[in-house]
């Protein structure tokens, strides 16, 4: 599938592999690459998996390897926990005097 320059786009790139790692990082760190994930417009025509600059919003050039066009947000805030909502209760009871308060 060819991606037109233009397209908002995700790259990903190694900066630093795990022996080119800072010697005074925890060792766990050492162990893995440095990663980067930069989002941006597509500078030239490409295929995923190929090697390309993007633009980004504020203007910085990156290279990297693309991943995928028209990105979307994946992160949540993790699965409901009971008794943060108890705790939320009991805090509005503590600092306003409950529901008389409301």
């Amino acid at each position: 599938m060819k991606i037109k320059k233009g397209d908002w786009v995700l790259t990903y790139h190694v900066v630093l592999t795990p022996d080119e790692r800072a010697p005074q990082v925890p060792d766990d760190t050492k162990k893995v690459p440095l990663e980067s994930w930069v989002k941006g417009f597509l500078q030239e025509d490409a295929e995923i998996g190929d090697e390309v600059t993007v633009k980004t919003i504020t203007g910085r050039m990156a290279k990297g390897k693309l991943l995928e066009v028209n990105p979307a947000y994946q992160h949540n805030f993790g699965n409901f926990v009971p008794e943060l909502l108890q705790v939320g209760i009991q805090l509005k009871s503590i600092l306003w005097g409950g529901e008389q308060n409301e």
